[in-house]
């Protein structure tokens, strides 16, 4: 059995994978920490060629986790234009999984999305309380720390 009995980490392909990771982002985010429903959805999480949304699925299939990776023009704004580089988003975990391995299994599931797509490097906006959790998978933090939906972040990134 893998951690959590997670089963499995997928492209969420299709309206109920879909509507299964924006569940989770609504718990995590919106209910959770109380991020306003109207920063949290954007225009990326329609379904498009340069957004790659992620899913963790519990041995039983119970959806314990999701992650977005913006690619090409989805992604030019927050990386300057370097079509080189992809950007991990929207990264939530329930309560329950946490500390299970999950969030680093959707971690490790971004970069093979962006890898197969000829990239060589994944940027995030990392809540400050993260910022350790990010580092053990290899992540820098780089600038200095800035607010997204009222709550503490700083920039990293990985070289794939």
């Amino acid at each position: 059995m893998t951690p959590g009995g997670l089963r499995t980490v997928r492209i969420a392909d299709g309206p109920a994978d879909r509507a299964a990771c924006f569940a989770i982002r609504e718990e995590v985010f919106i209910a959770e920490q109380r991020v306003p429903a109207e920063i949290e959805y954007d225009a990326f999480d329609a379904a498009d060629a340069d957004t790659v949304h992620v899913l963790a699925v519990r041995e039983d299939g119970l959806p314990l986790g999701t992650a977005r990776l913006l690619h090409g023009s989805a992604a030019a704004e927050r990386t300057g234009g370097d079509a080189g580089v992809g950007v991990l988003g929207r990264l939530a975990v329930t309560a329950p999984a946490r500390g299970l391995g999950v969030g680093a299994a959707l971690v490790r599931a971004i970069e093979e999305a962006a890898r197969a797509r000829g990239l060589a490097a994944v940027d995030l906006h990392a809540q400050t309380h993260a910022l350790g959790f990010y580092e053990r998978l290899g992540y820098a933090a780089y600038g200095g720390e800035f607010s997204e939906g009222g709550i503490g972040h700083r920039a990293m990134r990985r070289a794939l």
